[in-house]
């Protein structure tokens, strides 16, 4: 995966804070706090620009911008 693609939110659990972003058919989680406009909250369906980086050992969103349209 590229470090941005344009994904849609397929899964979001505001309580806990972590969703995941399906990116050409990869699965990509991301806690609240990478949300880029700070909200911490997102919908379900949302399309979004999503940068992501390894760790523990798994890649993971760093960054999740809702994409203007």
């Amino acid at each position: 995966m590229t470090p941005q693609a344009h994904g849609v939110v397929t899964s979001f659990d505001p309580e806990v804070g972590l969703g995941e972003v399906d990116v050409d058919g990869v699965t990509i989680p991301f806690h609240c706090i990478a949300i880029a406009d700070g909200s911490r909250n997102i919908e379900v369906g949302a399309e979004v620009t999503v940068s992501s980086t390894r760790r523990f050992g798994r890649v993971e969103a760093s960054r999740v911008s809702r994409r203007a349209g």
